[in-house]
């Protein structure tokens, strides 16, 4: 599913012109005006998935957060944005499906490596409590079951239960069935995965910048087929910004690589960084085989 289907960066002469009227001695920092000038891209076209490739410092996170405030899409943590910054969208167009003119679905967002990482800070928090009622628990089953209970009345029907329970348990079933399983169980690439899948509904726009962060290469394959069905079967599209080989991999997505000026179209295995990878590879292939 495309919602939007291509997106024209301002020219070098929109910007000079804009730029014209600007007192230099105000301003030392028109960021992002002039970052792309070397790129001399036409309009960008997309596809059902879309990687914007390239190194650090390449621009694919800032190019994503022009497509993103331009949509108005719905994004989580804040984006520190420059004063220049919202003229230089203004600059921008773009081209949606037909069926979708004007706006995209609202169910749409970015997802930054912030919005993973304050999940991820969100779980801890939400362990330490977890811990700390444990531990709260583990003291009352002690109490519980080696106190001398006798039943007087009706009112101590509650604590009857809990001698009873704790009579017939260990401390950590006592304690278990009163909680909510820890999520502490699972690694920060786990939690960062399930995140996506949590995130991620039907029929939307996603813009993802650099999502392999905190993912092995196990659970990153996951992620790339997750996405790939997403696309696939669910009506959804996605921009992402990346320089994982996984991501890159995607089948069918077309791929901007950053790092040529001016910035063009290749298949995964052209890219730089690829062919790096395939050579290291090849050059302790034998230490495979031992």
């Amino acid at each position: 599913m495309l919602y939007l289907e291509s997106f024209s960066l301002p020219s070098a002469n929109m910007q000079d012109s804009f730029l014209g009227g600007i007192k230099r001695t105000c301003y030392t920092d028109f960021y992002p005006f002039r970052v792309f000038n070397e790129w001399n891209p036409d309009d960008i076209q997309f596809a059902p998935v879309t990687i914007f490739y390239g190194g650090n410092g390449s621009g694919k996170t800032t190019l994503l957060n022009v497509i993103a405030e331009s949509l108005k899409i719905r994004r989580g943590t804040v984006y520190n944005k420059s004063f220049f910054f919202p003229e230089y969208v203004k600059l921008c167009r773009y081209d949606l499906n037909w069926l979708y003119q004007g706006q995209i679905p609202e169910s749409s967002r970015i997802i930054t490596s912030d919005d993973v990482f304050d999940y991820l800070i969100d779980l801890r928090y939400l362990n330490s409590n977890i811990d700390n009622k444990r531990e709260s628990l583990l003291s009352e089953y002690t109490e519980v079951k080696y106190s001398h209970f006798q039943l007087q009345s009706l009112d101590d029907y509650d604590q009857l239960k809990k001698f009873t329970e704790a009579q017939r348990k260990s401390g950590s079933q006592y304690a278990r069935n009163r909680l909510m399983q820890n999520l502490k169980g699972q690694s920060n690439g786990e939690s960062a995965f399930m995140f996506f899948t949590q995130e991620i509904r039907e029929n939307s726009l996603y813009l993802l910048d650099e999502p392999e962060n905190s993912l092995s290469a196990e659970i990153q394959l996951k992620l790339l087929q997750f996405i790939w069905d997403s696309a696939r079967f669910y009506n959804c599209q996605f921009i992402i910004s990346t320089h994982s080989p996984f991501m890159i991999s995607m089948q069918d997505a077309v791929i901007y690589d950053l790092d040529e000026k001016p910035m063009v179209t290749k298949k995964w295995t052209e890219l730089r960084n690829i062919q790096i990878y395939r050579e290291f590879f090849k050059e302790h292939d034998a230490e495979f085989d031992k």
